[in-house]
């Protein structure tokens, strides 16, 4: 296993591989990256390393998935010597998290045991939004400040919001039977629907709802929307996006307001439902066969949220009755999705691998944050572009 550091200085690194492998004294950068090293042979390169310079201060991203998010990160800082960023295996971040002052948990579990060996760690952040995998607690307990990257203003909402279209439009529009047709050499097939005229129900009116539902507004559709609390929106008329927003609020966005007590209600009514829910205790397995059952017949269900809102059980039940009408996701009940799973075998059935915030306008405005913030806490001045939550 190899973990390629940002930023080591050349002349460290090199000596301490050869000081801890024995190897010869011609060993150059050049021809260093190809070996594989042990995880104690790791280690030790790394303390090495560690210890040579005091004045790093070091990011740690967690798992390869969602690459571009340290790939981008790498790129903006890349003229900051003193900032090393590091994507470590999930497998290897307990062993080596003591060595970072920042981590960028991304997907993966940090528990009470792991954020406990986080020694010189100040920030554990999410690039983005959710935050359920950190047991934030545990990071208070030690006195480690867990933040999350605001949506709205970093195009991430409104990556998320164009993608809960895509995903109605291709269950709309029969995006599996098209393909079909085109394999069997058929023409003015399948007959789709469109969006004109549907009701759609944004469950949960937070900053991905909001620029769901400014999207959606041209498309000629009902909105209906619940939310917790129906407070006024605290900026101006004009949104950073250019979508005005009357009187300082987001209520002319909604044809129908209600609250989590009325989830059921409007679930009968519409004919497309978005999930776009945060995930905690509350929301886990909201989406369950109680709720999809009070859903019109036929009608469609979209998640651009997290996976665990959704009861798997109640899904394919569902999907097999013909109640629902279609299923069209972005995240799953367990990432990797199984590309075996039988829910698959459903040609109104639409996934996609977690891609609904991945886009190059979002990622890299989360770059820069990431990168800011890494400055900022270098330096010592306060940090801005993140909600700090504890």
């Amino acid at each position: 296993m190899v973990m390629f550091c940002n930023r080591l200085n050349k002349t460290t690194l090199i000596s301490a591989v050869k000081r801890t492998c024995g190897l010869p004294c011609a060993l150059t950068l050049s021809n260093l990256s190809p070996l594989l090293f042990s995880t104690d042979t790791l280690s030790e390169v790394e303390q090495m390393v560690g210890n040579s310079d005091k004045h790093i201060t070091r990011v740690l991203f967690c798992g390869p998935y969602f690459a571009a998010s340290h790939q981008y990160t790498k790129e903006y800082l890349q003229k900051y010597p003193f900032i090393q960023v590091d994507d470590v295996p999930f497998a290897v971040v307990p062993d080596v998290i003591s060595n970072y002052n920042i981590c960028i948990v991304k997907n993966m579990q940090l528990t009470s045991n792991i954020i406990s060996r986080a020694t010189q760690m100040k920030l554990i952040m999410q690039f983005g939004v959710g935050l359920e995998g950190v047991d934030i607690d545990a990071a208070t307990k030690y006195g480690i400040k867990v933040a999350r990257i605001p949506g709205d203003a970093t195009g991430n909402a409104a990556s998320c919001a164009e993608m809960a279209i895509y995903l109605m439009l291709g269950l709309l529009r029969k995006q599996n039977e098209m393909q079909i047709s085109i394999k069997q050499k058929r023409l003015g097939e399948p007959a789709g629907e469109t969006l004109l005229g549907k009701t759609v129900f944004i469950m949960g009116f937070g900053n991905i709802g909001i620029d769901l539902a400014k999207r959606l507004r041209p498309f000629g559709v009902k909105i209906i929307a619940t939310k917790r609390s129906w407070a006024l929106h605290s900026e101006g008329s004009l949104q950073s996006d250019g979508f005005l927003i009357e009187n300082g609020t987001n209520d002319n966005l909604v044809d129908e307001k209600g609250s989590h007590e009325d989830i059921y209600k409007f679930a009968g009514v519409s004919d497309i439902v978005v999930c776009c829910l945060s995930m905690n205790k509350e929301t886990a397995g909201i989406v369950n066969k109680s709720f999809i059952s009070s859903m019109k017949k036929g009608s469609l269900l979209v998640n651009i949220a997290r996976g665990g809102l959704l009861d798997y059980d109640a899904v394919v039940h569902h999907l097999e009755s013909g109640h629902l009408g279609g299923l069209g996701i972005d995240v799953a009940w367990t990432e990797p999705f199984d590309p075996d799973d039988p829910i698959l075998k459903f040609n109104n059935v639409i996934i996609s691998p977690h891609v609904a915030g991945v886009t190059e306008h979002s990622y890299r405005f989360m770059s820069k944050v990431v990168g800011d913030v890494a400055l900022q806490l270098h330096s010592g001045n306060p940090l801005t572009g993140i909600e700090i939550v504890n």
